[in-house]
């Protein structure tokens, strides 16, 4: 995974040399455009990115490097979708960091439509979240479930013991998706494996608190979506390998 060596540059191991290459921050290395590797986010400009259900981006700016959300959202509202293309089986790579009290997370297969209102009700949660103290927002302590913490497929699997974050500095995450195995990692560790729509999945999906929502992790192929859920969060190196 990156590690990060200042504000503009990280350096990253190549699979092909085994030799540390500079790369500039929010680029594709040659090897990864010859791969077929989408850059989602160029750190200039939020070029491709609205919000959900909607035509223009609000709420959110591009600040050092960095796709800000500025917290202004919530539980409705805030959400933003990468407009130009939908993903079905794919590689998601990116680094992220929270603010105080951080709730946020990255979504995927979202369907928009005026019978939705959250990216939520049809995509699946790669979660972030502040876990050791997370707060209401009159101060009072939130303790959290397992399938709530970071790195959770949020409501259906919890993450490995075995992880490390540290919400405000830079985070490296990666979702693994195709039909046969889904897998989440965090800062080079494997957070959460599991089968999408098998029997397992469905028993989960249907006893919790998805059962509320009938088109939720259904669709095979949708958009991705970022989570402003009235924190502040910050998003960096963005990109996309599809799969399919």
């Amino acid at each position: 995974m990156a590690l990060v060596a200042s504000c503009q540059t990280k350096v990253r191991e190549t699979s092909t040399s085994g030799q540390d290459e500079q790369i500039a921050m929010n680029t594709l290395t040659s090897q990864e455009k010859e791969e077929g590797w989408i850059l989602m986010f160029d750190g200039k400009t939020a070029d491709g990115w609205r919000n959900f259900n909607g035509d223009t981006l609000t709420g959110w700016i591009v600040e050092d490097g960095a796709l800000v959300g500025l917290g202004l959202g919530g539980d409705i509202g805030g959400d933003i979708v990468y407009g130009e293309r939908e993903f079905g089986n794919f590689i998601l790579e990116w680094e992220w960091k929270l603010g105080p009290n951080g709730n946020s997370g990255v979504m995927y297969h979202v369907v928009e439509g005026e019978q939705y209102r959250a990216p939520y009700e049809t995509g699946p949660e790669y979660q972030l979240i502040e876990d050791d103290d997370f707060r209401n927002p009159d101060g009072s302590q939130y303790p959290l479930e397992e399938w709530q913490k970071t790195a959770a497929d949020y409501a259906m699997y919890v993450p490995a013991d075995s992880i490390e974050v540290h919400v405000r500095d830079w985070n490296s995450s990666r979702i693994v998706f195709t039909g046969e195995r889904v897998e989440y990692w965090i800062n080079g560790v494997r957070s959460v494996e599991f089968l999408p729509w098998g029997e397992d999945w469905y028993t989960r999906r249907n006893a919790g608190k998805w059962d509320d929502y009938p088109d939720y992790g259904l669709a095979k192929t949708g958009l991705i979506s970022l989570q402003d859920h009235g924190s502040k969060v910050w998003f960096r190196n963005i990109k996309i390998k599809p799969l399919d």
